[in-house]
């Protein structure tokens, strides 16, 4: 048990704000070792103790805050305050010590999160109160690097800090009065208490639902931020019951019916690894196929902020506690995994020296040709794409100008370009992009020239070529493209004034059903701290691998979160001089890179290999 004025920091040393703080917390420690918090048996085998992976958040080392010293001066106040808020408790039922009698009936500490550099600097302004004339101000700033809204949604944005702290005498102390909602903390503190999770609503297509394609079960990660250590599983079946992020409302749909709520206090796994969560009366008139939906979306909540276990079984249940449908591990994964659009690819592919597009598994030592006439040689391609479910393959002519889509069958001849780019063969940075396969079987392609971009689909792979409005574009230029395998989300490569970043864009789909009209909405920044993006790819419902560099700093490969954030994923090693790097949508399988060493493979907990001296464009399906 660790007292908050001790000011643990994740390992960082900080120093308690005064000489009493440290007496205070060296008394408190003592008070709680007495009080039985910690022991030391003297006899007795000492036997390994094994940890429940239930208890994920209750097993770690807990944070709390130290209560107001008397006749402590307004900016002690404030620092100290700020600590309080950066506890273990759930309600900041220590932080609120320090508010006077008006700031505790109005402080929303829930409203947002103010991430920070670093912990705010608080700097002090003498400012008399109009009441009383014995007021005092405390100006908190610091350098904003995100912010976390009220329904737990991660927004990167670098700017300046500046909030003020509003203090007053009440009983002879001072207090803070006024003061701005939610909280404010430095990025080591927000890393230690808050954990992304991803949080799963079902796909939502709209005018194109009623396509065999366009499954109902489709589910898309929809990462938010929550506080790791407080009733964590609680608070993810919160979350999910609250409704999707702002960004995501609008393509995807929950089966909850509206206002369902939890109807029971408590929340955990059982002793077998299942999870009985009891819901409020509105989820009682659900019939069993919507029960079951409901179930896979708790399902994945809940396992993705469990990751330690594996959950066996969730149950829902009625108000009064009787059972309203049930759905195990095998029926989740096989119903609803969201892994099941990004198909189960066996091999990556990539174009090897001789122009033919080459298979091989994770553990060959040595590429294939693919089937059909892309394995042959006799088309050279700048780009390819595998479709999910590796029947086709569609590849851009080495010129970029033309796009041929064909079966990888023997046997079979290559049509005509489906696709014909208006850009002059000059410039061998227009033309067309590398294609790219959704999981409904649908094929994406922008072509580029010296105008701007246009994003287009082709139904199937095959057809005319569908135009999709990007909006938010404006006038720069498309480089690349990578659709998610649930069709809802496209990550694009996108070049304005020579500096290439990486936007994360919403499809929606209007029109009518005979006439769909699609578009891109709300591009958002996923690597804002990179300058210049050279690649990236899909790597996990919420996740992508980016290759890129900051301003004046060296190439870096690493994982990126949908919402902006660093993924927590494990740190990659280096590889000189990427150019291409293409990821799974299972995240236990390698990375694969088009390298100065050749094409290069990273399996997971290993290094670089070298898998072809010479080759372009590596790829898994998708």
């Amino acid at each position: 048990m660790l007292n908050r004025g001790t000011r643990f920091r994740g390992g960082r040393d900080s120093r308690p704000s005064s000489r009493a703080g440290r007496k205070f917390a060296l008394l408190g420690c003592a008070a709680a070792l007495l009080a039985g918090c910690a022991s030391m048996p003297d006899d007795g085998d000492v036997k390994a103790v094994e940890q429940s992976p239930r208890a994920e958040g209750d097993s770690q080392v807990r944070v709390y805050g130290v209560p107001p010293q008397d006749g402590a001066q307004p900016t002690n106040i404030v620092r100290s305050f700020l600590d309080a808020t950066t506890s273990d408790e759930a309600d900041f039922r220590t932080a609120t010590q320090y508010l006077a009698k008006s700031a505790k009936r109005t402080w929303r500490p829930f409203q947002a999160t103010n991430v920070l550099q670093e912990r705010p600097k608080a700097e002090s302004t003498v400012q008399p109160n109009r009441e009383d004339g014995a007021g005092y101000t405390v100006t908190l700033s610091g350098t904003q690097v995100a912010t976390v809204d009220d329904n737990h949604a991660y927004t990167p944005e670098e700017k300046p800090y500046r909030q003020t702290i509003h203090l007053i005498k009440e009983g002879n102390q001072w207090r803070i009065d006024r003061l701005p909602n939610g909280l404010v903390l430095g990025q080591s503190d927000f890393q230690r208490i808050y954990r992304s999770v991803n949080k799963y609503y079902f796909a939502s297509y709209n005018t194109e639902a009623g396509q065999p394609k366009a499954g109902r079960n489709v589910l898309v990660a929809d990462p938010v931020y929550l506080r790791q250590r407080i009733e964590p599983i609680k608070a993810s079946v919160e979350a999910l019951l609250a409704g999707p992020t702002n960004w995501l409302h609008q393509v995807t749909t929950s089966a909850f019916p509206t206002g369902t709520r939890l109807a029971a206090r408590d929340l955990s796994l059982d002793d077998s690894n299942a999870l009985r969560v009891k819901l409020s009366k509105q989820a009682v008139n659900t019939d069993t196929g919507q029960c079951k939906r409901m179930a896979a979306q708790l399902f994945f909540t809940v396992q993705d902020m469990t990751r330690a276990s594996k959950i066996s079984e969730v149950e829902i249940l009625d108000n009064s506690g009787n059972s309203l449908c049930s759905l195990t591990q095998e029926q989740a994964d096989r119903d609803f995994a969201p892994s099941r659009q990004a198909g189960h690819s066996a091999s990556e592919y990539f174009i090897d020296a001789d122009h033919r597009v080459v298979a091989m598994s994770d553990t060959a030592t040595k590429p294939t040709p693919v089937q059909g006439p892309f394995g042959t040689g006799k088309t050279p391609l700048r780009s390819v794409a595998i479709s999910r479910g590796e029947s086709t393959a569609a590849g851009v002519s080495s010129d970029g100008r033309s796009l041929y889509v064909a079966d990888m069958e023997d046997g079979i001849e290559r049509g005509g370009s489906l696709l014909t780019s208006g850009a002059s063969a000059k410039d061998p940075q227009n033309g067309l992009t590398a294609p790219s396969w959704d999981g409904l079987g649908d094929l994406w392609i922008a072509d580029r020239d010296t105008h701007g971009s246009r994003l287009l689909r082709m139904r199937e792979g095959k057809g005319d070529p569908e135009a999709v409005a990007v909006p938010g574009l404006g006038k720069r230029q498309i480089k690349a493209i990578r659709v998610a395998s649930d069709g809802i989300r496209i990550a694009m490569l996108v070049e304005d004034k020579g500096r290439t970043t990486l936007q994360l864009g919403r499809v929606e789909r209007g029109g009518s059903a005979d006439h769909p009209v699609l578009s891109v909405q709300e591009l958002r920044p996923i690597a804002p701290q990179l300058e210049d993006v050279v690649a990236a790819s899909w790597a996990g419902g919420s996740r992508l691998v980016v290759v890129g560099r900051e301003s004046g700093g060296v190439q870096q490969m690493q994982f990126m979160e949908t919402d902006g954030s660093a993924s927590n994923a494990q740190t990659l090693p280096g590889v000189n001089g990427v150019k291409a790097v293409a990821a799974s949508e299972d995240e236990n399988r390698p990375l694969i890179a088009d390298a100065t060493e050749g094409i290069v493979r990273l399996p997971p907990d290993a290094n670089w290999k070298t898998v072809a001296k010479e080759g372009t464009a590596p790829v898994y399906p998708g």
